[in-house]
Formats: C-alpha cells, structure tokens, sequence
C-alpha cells in the first residue's frame, strides 16, 4: 500500500497593518479560510452586515446597505491602526475599487488573497449550505469568469501584495504569517545618535562620529548612529559618506531613511530623466570616479530605503522632512512623498523657493519626531520634533541628537561648500526666533499637551480672565517663562481644635508609597518668582529684552515692582550671590530661574491689608471694649448678664488674636530694608530643567546660595526631613510643626523629597502639601473660626477640585521648564505659563 505524499502549504506573509481584501465566487471557501487564520474581530463579512440591516444575510437588496455599513467599519478600524479582513466576493473591479481607496484613504497596504477553486466545488459546496442551495449556477459562473479576468490586473489595480491560491487543495493546506511593516522598528530601543543632513559633508562626519565615541563606524557602548537622509549632493565628498554610511547601516551599526536628495539620485541611476540641480551635477561627478560594482552598491542601497522608522516602543519616529502623527507606521505612497519632502503651502517666498507648512506647530503625537531637510541655524524643540539639518554645507554646523538622553552634540563645518539660495535662517518652526505671540495661541477653548499628565484642557472661560491679566498686568512675556502652581492644602483634620494638621500630610504620602518627605518653613511673605541673567547680554541672547536683566514676579505673573531700578537692585544681590557660591559655573549657565517667597507680605497685599484684615481689626477695636464695659457694668449692678459677658470675652480675645495673626506678615521697609527673599527651588537653567532634582540637593544648592549672600537679603528655609512609616519620625515632624506655629509661624509645606513622585497608580503625587498654622487660619477664615461650632462646618469642605487643580497646574509648570530649557519659542513656552493662570479662574474655595 503507498503512503500519499503530503501537500506542502504555502505561506503567505500579510503585513500587520493592512487591508486584506479575499477574493473569490461564492462557495470558494472565503470565510472558513477568514476564521482559519484571522481572529474573529478582523473579519467584516459582507453577509454579516447585509444581516445587520436586513436580518437576513441572503437579502441582496440589502447589499448597498450592507456595505455602507463595512466600509464605515472597516475605516474606524483602519484608522485605529487595526488590521482589517473583508470577506466578501469582490470579483469586480469596481467592488475592489472602492476598498483599494479606503487603504489609501488611511495608509495602509491592500493586500488580495485570491481563492481561484473551480466551478464544479463552488457549486457543490453551495448545493449543502441551506441558504445557498437555491442559487442558480449561472451565480457561480459569472463570479468565476470575472475572477479570472482580474487576476493579471490585481496588481495594477492597486493591490501591493497580492497570493494567489489555486485550488480547494493549496487552499486547504495555505499558511497566513503576519510580518511587521518595514518601517516597524519599535522592538529596537536603542540608545541612538540621530544625524542631520551631511550632504556629501565627509569631514564633518567623521569629526562628529568620532566626538560621539565611534570608532570606525562602531560605538563601542553599543549606540546605533540613525541617519535622517540627505547624505549626497552639493558638499565636496558624496561617495565618502555613502561608503561610511552604507558600511555601518551593512555592519548593523546604523540605520537610515532616505532624503529627497537620495531619492533623486537614486531615479538617476534608474535611468529615468531628473534635472542635475540643486547639488545632483556634483554627486555625479564625484561617482565618475567609483567602480560600477559600488554605483549598484548604492542603487541597491537607495533603493532598498524606507520612508521612516518608529523606534524605542513608538516613542521615537525618524523621518528626513518630518511626518505628521497620523502618517506614522503607515505604508502609502503620500505618507512617503511626505516623510521625503515635507508639505508646502504653495506659496514661494522671495528667493522662488517653496513655503514649507509648518505641520510642527500642530503636532501634538507622543512620539518624538526628528527629521532634517529645511535648514535651520539651531536645532530646538517644538512640540516633540526637532530639526537636525543645521546647514552643514551652507557653513553652519553638523548637529546629531542623543537618544533617549535628548541631547544635542555638533562640530563645526570646515567652510561653506556650497552657498545657500537663502541665508541661513529659522524658517522650520521652533527655532530661537520662532514667531510672535499670537492671540489665536491662547484664545478659547484650548488642549496643551504635556509630557507628565498628557493632556490638559482649558476652558474658554477661564482663558478670557487670564487674557485680562496677560495683558493688563503682566510683566514682560519674554521675561515670563513660568508660574507656580496652586498648592493644596492637607486633608481636613478632626483633631480638636484644629482644621489643619500634619499628621493628614504625612499619612496622605505614606498611603502614596512616598516614604520620606522634606517638611520646609512656610515664610511670612508672598510666592516669588526671580528669574536672574548673568548680565545684559545673557538677557539679550537668551530672552531677547534689552536693558533688563531678568524678572521678579508673582505667582499670577505681576511684577513686584512698579520701579523697574528695584528689580534690578534685587536682582544685582542675587547675581553676586550667586557669582560668589560659584553657581554659575557648577551649573554651566548665564541664567537661573528661582522659586522663592518675598517679604514682608504687606510688600504685595498692603491694599488687601488696609480693605479687609485691618478693617475687620478696627471695627472689632471700635465695638468690643465699650460692648465689655457696658455688661461689666451690668454685671457690677447685679444683672444676670455672665454668658453673654463671656461670650464676648472670647470675641474680644479670638479679634485680639486675629489682629495679632496678620501683623506677624507686616513690617515696615524703606527701599530694600527689611525685605527679604527666602528662595527654596531652582527652577530650571540653562540648557535643562531642575524640577527632576530631588529637594534635598535642591536645597543644599539654595544653602549654598544663602551662605553666600552679603546683602541680607536671602534668608534660609528651615527644613525637616521625616520617614513617613516611622511612628517616632512623624512625633517628630508634628512637634516641629506645633513649636513653629506656636511661635506665631505661618505652618509648612511637606513635600516627597524625591521629585517628580507618582504613587502606586502611575499618577503623579502632589508636589507639596501646605499644612498653615491654628492661629495663621484666623486671616484665612475669620477670628472665630476656632468656635468648635465653626470647626465642626468648616470640616466639610471639599478638596478633591482644589487638588485636581494643584496637579493640573503643576503639571502645565513642569512642561513649561522643559520647553524653556530645550529653546523652545516663545509662543510656545508662554502657551504653558498661560494655562496655568487661565486655570486659577476655575471656582475654587479661595480659603483652600
């Protein structure tokens, strides 16, 4: 007896993302082969829909319903980036047409498996199926005769892959593979050093290799170089580069997109017809002297390039002209003419070259996009892209960017080697020039996307009442790169006689997972803002003002001073502290943002003062003493008058410590005598944001700072450290906290020593607690509000808004250093600093 030999499958690869169109008559065995190899939520039938909208999956007059109703499917998942299976007969062109589109509409390949099985089995096997055993042959026979009129076309058509399998048999015994997207490197983490444009740069290269720690084309920490595009044309050694490049990117020590330069050459070498401009003549010319064996070397190099990589998870996207979030992992020919030459307006600026669209300042993806192609003069920020060309061969500089450490590392060009048809300028967006404020930045309804708490939304309403402030009260825009957040009070305490207690902080973080905390001394005075330059020239640079050299603001942006002199003053005592604890050098900058709290309060609030603390005062002083008299006198005749005396007793004493309460913050000051400045954070500085740095070396830098003051005007912030899960430790810290208050100190703020904390659920943590003082609460919440009747209503106030609210802030405050730290415009930066004050107009308890 023989053994039959068995069948030998075919494997047909289906890329991840695609649309899969099977092709076949009725009866060909389309949806047994969908449930075989797809999962169940891929598959969009055709009789499933018609059943949708019919009840009845035979109901052909139903069909154009029915396929509303997939085509609409089949897009929401497309654009969900969902590999997606329609199961119908599509064996006519106009049937695949509209499907063919649908891929191009969302950037996806169309891939056609066609099930060519014979008449004679399409017709048996509907003859057994109850719903089908009453089609006429003649169904069966159409659908087979236009099948094989379209198989030589399917390609044509549009279909990018297309398997045919021939027969109920390898039908049968096929095997479906998924296979990644070419552009699909999200398994590759790196760390990488991305390229900008080199253009035939050969030096340049080399010199920037060897500064970034390859040695000939390897990093021996293991770093792959990732190369944007454009390595040829216009500079003095195209086939240098290429050879280097292509011997990295061969070694696997390197990856590489393609450039429109690459692009051209590349149809160049194909024969086909291209104009040699714009640096093509002079590759050309430097390829006559190579072999023919390395010219297709590079014609198979170029030509086996892919339009973009997603990189590091999808957190990073590699491109030459930059690619909009919506392209990115996508397969099309738009998405690659994009990622090659970027979108222009279609307007030419006044050297007749293309108006690029500025797609970066719309871009709100998570994943950090770098690309090349429009030169700029320095490589910076904006909304998680990053320009890399920085003109190499127009005489600028050869820029790479470290990932994921975010940090840029150039060289020089040895000389122009080529002039530019335009000077050298900022024309992608984000550069240092950037663009001006504008009004549509900041009005109505706006989303901010930021990196901590990702996107936060403010409501119009709140945003025309920050306008209000922005632009009657405000300090100078550029001189405003940040606003402090709201803090929020600890949870409501039920210890008698008290409305706020530190022992709420402290559980509060321990329930978080933060197991040590910094307890600071709240200052007498109000939050401060000083941002300092090392002189007028680091302002200029950096900030773009002339004459000031920093700012001193308030925590809704108002300038402490009218008198600009005093500022200056204020700011000259900080810049030789400064200088004299050596800051500036250990920090490598010309600038420094500090978070710090000015006194005496009565500086900022003597209009508050004089309207409603000292009226309240007064008016108390103008009535009690003669109220006491008059009912001690009563009481002397005999009139049963003791309650009502006591009573006011207590008024007296509760107005008498009212009083007493806010005088603590009042003292009187000629010029800058007796002011003080008690700074507790260094915000950010040059080139980096410090908000990461944990408050302890925080604060050993600010006590550096204080030690060195001459002037007087810094004074120290006293702290306590405790460990939240040690009994002993939170005595301690609420002991510190009742000594201080008691002395008539306002109360502390606790914070998690550690920065940028997120507890147990991946949340950030809030950054800081205030705990205030028994007696400071009487400004807060009037004389009497230590009544145990008054406590026992004053405990049901909520704080889940104000807390929502605190962390929202801080978050729009983190993303604002980060901005200003990488470079970013202006425009951008102030996008932050104003949502934080449109959010301080959200109707929040303003004792809270």
């Amino acid at each position: 007896m023989t053994t039959p030999t068995p069948v030998k499958g075919r494997t047909l690869p289906v890329t991840d993302l695609s649309l899969v169109v099977l092709i076949g008559a009725s009866g060909s065995g389309k949806s047994t082969f969908a449930r075989r190899h797809f999962r169940p939520t891929e598959i969009l039938s055709s009789d499933f829909c018609r059943g949708l909208v019919s009840d009845d999956e035979n109901d052909q007059s139903a069909t154009r319903d029915a396929f509303d109703v997939l085509y609409y499917i089949a897009g929401k998942r497309l654009a969900a980036g969902r590999r997606t299976v329609v199961d119908a007969t599509s064996v006519q062109q106009d049937a695949r047409r509209r499907l063919i589109e649908l891929a191009r509409q969302y950037d996806v390949l169309p891939i056609a498996i066609v099930l060519d099985v014979p008449e004679e089995v399409c017709a048996a096997r509907n003859a057994v199926r109850a719903d089908r055993a009453d089609m006429p042959r003649r169904v069966v026979q159409r659908h087979v005769r236009e099948l094989r009129r379209s198989l030589r076309h399917l390609e044509r058509e549009g279909f990018r892959k297309v398997h045919v399998l021939r027969g109920a048999e390898e039908a049968e015994h096929a095997t479906v593979v998924t296979e990644k997207r070419l552009n699909d490197l999200t398994h590759l983490t790196g760390p990488f050093d991305i390229i900008g444009d080199v253009h035939g740069c050969s030096a340049e290269l080399e010199a920037l290799l060897g500064k970034l720690g390859y040695t000939d084309g390897v990093h021996p920490e293991g770093r792959t170089a990732v190369f944007v595009g454009d390595l040829v044309d216009r500079g003095p050694d195209s086939p240098g580069v290429l050879r280097r490049v292509m011997a990295m990117v061969k070694s696997g020590n390197a990856l590489c997109v393609p450039g429109n330069h690459e692009n051209k050459y590349g149809r160049y070498l194909k024969g086909r017809a291209v104009r040699h401009t714009h640096g093509l003549a002079e590759t050309i010319a430097q390829m006559e002297g190579e072999s023919e064996e390395f010219r297709a070397e590079v014609r198979e190099f170029v030509d086996g390039l892919v339009s973009h990589y997603v990189l590091d998870g999808g957190r990073l996207v590699v491109c030459h002209a930059g690619l909009p979030e919506k392209y990115h992992g996508r397969t099309s020919g738009r998405v690659r003419s994009h990622a090659l030459y970027g979108d222009t307006t279609g307007e030419t600026d006044e050297f007749g070259l293309p108006v690029r669209y500025p797609w970066a300042e719309d871009y709100r993806g998570r994943a950090a996009v770098v690309y090349g192609h429009t030169p700029v003069p320095e490589a910076t920020w904006l909304n998680n892209t990053i320009c890399l060309d920085t003109g190499a061969v127009f005489g600028g500089k050869l820029t790479a960017l470290r990932w994921p450490e975010r940090e840029l590392v150039d060289v020089p060009a040895e000389r122009v080697w080529y002039e530019p048809a335009r000077p050298l300028r900022t024309e992608a967006p984000g550069g240092h020039d950037g663009r001006p404020l504008d009004l549509a930045d900041v009005r109505g309804r706006r989303v901010v996307e930021t990196r901590h708490a990702g996107r936060i939304t403010v409501r119009e309403e709140n945003a025309a009442a920050a306008l209000e402030v922005m632009s009657r009260f405000a300090t100078d825009p550029r001189l405003l790169p940040y606003l402090p957040p709201t803090m929020a009070p600890t949870a409501t305490s039920r210890v008698e006689g008290y409305l706020e207690h530190p022992a709420e902080a402290f559980a509060q973080y321990r329930d978080d997972g933060v197991a040590r905390v910094v307890c600071e001394e709240k200052h007498m005075g109000s939050r401060a803002v000083a941002l300092v330059c090392r002189d007028a020239e680091a302002a200029r640079g950096r900030f773009g003002v002339d004459g000031p050299t920093g700012s001193l603001y308030t925590r809704t942006g108002r300038p402490f001073f009218d008198d600009g002199s005093v500022t200056e003053e204020i700011l000259g005592r900080l810049r030789v502290a400064i200088g004299a604890a050596g800051l500036w050098d250990t920090l490598e900058t010309d600038w420094l943002l500090l978070d710090a709290e000015l006194m005496p309060w009565s500086l900022k609030a003597s209009g508050l003062l004089r309207s409603q603390y000292a009226a309240v005062g007064a008016a108390a002083g103008a009535v009690l003493p003669g109220a006491l008299s008059a009912l001690e006198g009563a009481a002397a005749r005999g009139i049963e008058v003791t309650e009502l005396l006591e009573r006011q007793r207590e008024r007296a004493a509760d107005a008498a410590a009212f009083t007493a309460a806010y005088r603590r913050y009042c003292w009187t000051t000629d010029g800058l005598d007796g002011v003080r400045l008690a700074p507790f954070q260094i915000l950010a500085v040059q080139g980096r944001s410090l908000a990461g740095l944990p408050h302890d070396e925080q604060l050993a830098l600010i006590d550096r700072l204080v030690e060195h003051d001459g002037s007087g005007l810094l004074r120290t912030t006293r702290r306590l450290y405790v460990d939240t899960a040690d009994p002993g430790s939170v005595r301690a810290g609420v002991d510190w906290w009742l000594e201080m208050t008691g002395r008539g100190g306002e109360g502390m703020v606790v914070k998690p020593v550690g920065a940028l904390v997120r507890d147990g659920n991946g949340r950030l943590t809030q950054p800081g607690v205030k705990c205030r003082g028994r007696e400071y609460l009487r400004i807060v919440y009037g004389p009497e509000y230590t009544r145990p009747e008054n406590l026992a209503r004053l405990r049901n106030r909520f704080l889940n808004h104000k807390r929502s609210l605190a962390l929202r802030e801080y978050a729009l405050g983190l993303e604002a250093l980060d901005r200003l730290a990488e470079g970013e415009p202006l425009w951008r930066v102030h996008e932050t600093v104003f949502g934080v004050l449109a959010l301080e107009s959200e109707p929040v308890d303003p004792r809270l």
